[in-house]
């Protein structure tokens, strides 16, 4: 298996990354390639993580990876690919016709049980990649989870000392499909990973609040890491 520093060295040698500005390539391609390579030290590779975590800065929170903007079925670009990913021309093979892009659109509400509306600064996206990446050699993309905690607050109710405390959060999941079209849904507090609950204050008194985006991801060999936004 080819380790972090040959995935680097292959991406400067074929040419995809050659020096010129972010601008000259498509940027999702380097974020595909540097995400599944585990982030190899690379300038172009620091620029493509560097767009990866942008996107989800608020505002507004976007898909990280657009895989449906980088042409996979191009064969410019598979003669690009890291051996350590294998995303190699079977996968453009096995697919004859170019996979359907369904126009869809998802829902993104508050609470738990408030009426679902539309939120226009979380970015909608319903393109996938144009071929077949249902395969485990893809897994790397559907890694990708986007935490993004719209509110959170746990306080006092009343003015009684003796009083309850209450908790409310209002919670939106960003994952990706199995053909990577990108979605939104609502999702409970207690589904959040331990590396982002571990950091969202519980006091009720004082009161705590919190608001952020966490994203995960995992590269081709299955290691894990994290990034947290505070907003």
């Amino acid at each position: 298996m080819t380790s972090r520093h040959n995935v680097s060295a292959i991406l400067l040698c074929t040419g995809l990354f050659s020096g010129s500005p972010a601008a000259a390539y498509p940027i999702d391609c380097a974020i595909l390639l540097c995400l599944s390579g585990g982030w190899p030290a690379s300038a172009e590779c620091s620029t493509a993580r560097a767009e990866f975590i942008r996107r989800i800065t608020p505002f507004p929170v976007e898909p990280p990876l657009q895989i449906w903007r980088c042409p996979l079925q191009a064969t410019s670009f598979e003669d690009r690919l890291p051996a350590s990913v294998r995303l190699t021309r079977y996968a453009a093979q096995r697919s004859n016709e170019k996979v359907v892009q369904a126009s869809v659109s998802y829902p993104m509400g508050g609470s738990e049980n408030a009426p679902q509306e539309a939120l226009p600064w979380l970015q909608q996206a319903s393109d996938q990649a144009d071929i077949d990446i249902s395969g485990p050699e893809f897994d790397f993309v559907r890694s990708i989870k986007v935490w993004n905690v719209l509110s959170y607050s746990h306080q006092r109710v009343g003015s009684d000392e003796n009083g309850g405390c209450q908790e409310q959060a209002s919670i939106q999941l960003g994952s990706y499909s199995t053909q990577g079209a990108y979605s939104w849904t609502t999702v409970r507090m207690n589904t959040l990973p331990p590396w982002l609950s571990s950091t969202i204050p519980r006091t009720c008194a004082p009161p705590s609040r919190y608001r952020g985006v966490g994203i995960e991801w995992s590269d081709f060999e299955g290691n894990h890491d994290f990034e947290i936004v505070r907003y």
